[in-house]
């Protein structure tokens, strides 16, 4: 599913991101990638979209070797992921309905099978009843919802978490975490980074922890191991 090997990541003003990471993730694993701020945790999740191009080593994402890829498959790849920000990044001037909707029209999907697919994770989420509202109506953890209803629509093979429950309360962080959790028990392989300990802790997945761009732990049942 995943495959890095020897990746280094250099940025032009001389700071190092990440040092010879060497991770192999397997299909429908559920990982939590942690550490300090500024340890290389954003580099390490945007390498698997390929926002961040590493500086060397190797990288295959659900086969596709993600270095070498030209600028016009990067679309391509981008279509197999789902892809959570803490920042929600939904469409104001759109509804929630055709916020999720967007991600299938993009791939040119059917209108019937759009309409069948955003009913379907609208209920996942328990939004349905909120289709036909504006993202500026909705509380942060419904943002939230939404855009993880969008970044699933497509049955991603890969969801990437960035950060997903930092600007939510305790309860409503659960809730998000609820429905990542039954996305995963789908088959879908999930890695998530973060700085929610409880939540890292109760949850009992594999965690690889990043401190100075290195990773200095990687456990199948691991824990956050961090001061909160």
């Amino acid at each position: 599913m995943i495959i890095m090997n020897n990746i280094s990541k250099r940025y032009p003003n001389g700071s190092v991101a990440l040092t010879n990471i060497n991770v192999h993730i397997s299909k429908g694993e559920f990982v939590f990638v942690v550490g300090p701020s500024g340890a290389g945790k954003s580099t390490f999740i945007k390498m698997l979209f390929r926002e961040v191009l590493p500086s060397s080593g190797e990288l295959f994402v659900n086969g596709r070797n993600v270095v070498d890829m030209e600028r016009s498959e990067v679309p391509y790849l981008r279509r197999s992921l789902g892809i959570v920000f803490q920042d929600y990044r939904l469409l104001p001037q759109k509804t929630v309905h055709d916020n999720v909707a967007f991600a299938m029209e993009v791939i040119e999907a059917p209108y019937r099978e759009i309409q069948k697919r955003v009913n379907h994770v609208l209920d996942l989420v328990g939004l349905r009843h909120k289709a036909r509202v504006y993202p500026g109506e909705l509380s942060g953890g419904e943002q939230q919802r939404i855009a993880i209803a969008r970044a699933i629509v497509n049955n991603p093979v890969l969801l990437i978490a960035d950060e997903p429950t930092g600007n939510l309360d305790p309860d409503t962080s659960w809730d998000i975490m609820k429905i990542f959790s039954r996305v995963n028990r789908n088959g879908t392989t999930i890695i998530m980074a973060t700085h929610d300990k409880d939540i890292v802790d109760s949850m009992n997945k594999r965690v690889i922890a990043v401190e100075n761009g290195t990773i200095v732990r990687d456990e199948v049942k691991g824990v956050y191991g961090y001061e909160a």
